[in-house]
């Protein structure tokens, strides 16, 4: 009997690893025992833990790929991108409020956001739900996550209230997942290791923020949370993202295939290709479309492979989780997202073996 298929939770990116056993000694870095040893990184800069190499890197990497600006923001490092969604809330609270701030996303929104806003049942903040419907007067937080997770869309703000403030969680704005259309420039902006580059075990994320005095309560609230950030993960990812950055600094010259990049663009296209062509065959599911767009960074129209498909039953199954489970494919129902159950969630970034046995088993379903 096959074992069930488990693509529902975490978005392990796995897939990514042939290219990083590739790489070799090239992305490999060696810490020795005295390195490190000191809570402080950089004591002048605001975020004290803040590996100076890492912070190059991250520089570096944005300006190749030219999706986000990093001139005028602090960068503010925390132990992958779920501690800085907690910083950020704790910054953006005013600490004087007699209500909790409401936290609101679109429907679908990142199954995470209801759970970890409410986890600690802080005094500060709380989850508002959907912010298409949000229509409170006063202080407000709205999560933007473009592409979006778990539908693959881009998005923009959707609440026009006063009083608010956006945060742009932009974990999948990297091209092996989108075209990428313009070098953002938000006030508040989260990256995180995780998707970028595979590295989820790095457990590495980053914000750029403009606003010192925002930056600056992020800092507090890591330093409070957890006196900082690994030295040895930042290390590790400077190494990881110097290794993107000079794999693909001289793409037009080089092999297409050393670039990761090119590398993560070529395998998502098929992944979704070989879906497509399955969900086609069976006649019991359709997918989100997507449209073209000029990608500044390939220089060329490119199509969204998002990380996640965003997978419907159609006819008359209304538990879309539940009926794949008896077909032994685990997936994340879209009640997680605000959504109808009719909607599942489908990593696409598992290992090339498990995601074939995915097409399989969807294969083998049909009307």
């Amino acid at each position: 009997m096959f074992s069930n298929f488990k693509c529902e939770h975490s978005g392990d990116p796995t897939m990514f690893e042939p290219f990083w056993r590739k790489m070799g000694d090239r992305s490999t870095i060696v810490i020795p025992g005295w390195q490190s040893m000191s809570y402080f990184s950089d004591i002048g800069n605001l975020c004290w833990f803040l590996e100076p190499d890492f912070a190059k890197e991250i520089r570096r990497l944005h300006k190749l790929v030219g999706n986000a600006i990093t001139e005028d923001h602090y960068i503010v490092v925390g132990t992958g991108s779920t501690q800085l969604f907690q910083a950020v809330l704790y910054a953006l609270s005013p600490p004087d409020a007699t209500d909790p701030v409401d936290v609101v996303s679109a429907m679908p929104y990142y199954s995470s956001y209801p759970s970890v806003t409410d986890y600690l049942k802080s005094g500060l903040y709380r989850w508002g739900g959907d912010a298409h419907t949000y229509n409170k007067e006063g202080a407000y937080i709205e999560m933007v996550t473009s592409p979006n997770n778990p539908d693959g869309h881009a998005r923009e703000s959707v609440v026009n209230l006063g009083g608010g403030t956006r945060v742009y969680d932009l974990a999948y704005y990297w091209p092996q997942y989108t075209p990428i259309t313009s070098n953002v420039d938000h006030d508040l902006m989260l990256f995180t290791v995780s998707k970028s580059t595979g590295h989820a075990g790095t457990r590495i994320g980053w914000a750029l923020v403009k606003d010192k005095e925002i930056a600056k309560r992020m800092t507090k609230f890591i330093e409070l949370n957890t006196i900082g950030v690994s030295k040895d993960s930042q290390l590790r990812a400077a190494k990881i993202l110097r290794t993107i950055s000079d794999s693909c600094e001289h793409m037009a010259t080089s092999d297409h295939s050393e670039c990761f990049f090119e590398y993560g663009r070529f395998l998502m296209a098929r992944r979704w290709e070989q879906l497509r062509d399955a969900v086609r065959r069976s006649g019991m599911f359709s997918l989100p479309e997507f449209l073209p767009d000029f990608c500044k960074y390939a220089g060329v129209a490119t199509t969204p492979h998002p990380a996640f498909a965003w997978l419907k039953c159609e006819g008359e199954v209304q538990d879309c989780e539940s009926f794949l489970r008896s077909h032994k494919i685990l997936t994340r129902s879209g009640m997680h997202f605000g959504a109808d159950p009719k909607y599942v969630r489908v990593s696409m970034l598992d290992r090339n073996d498990t995601f074939k046995l995915f097409v399989e088993r969807l294969l083998s379903i049909n009307s």
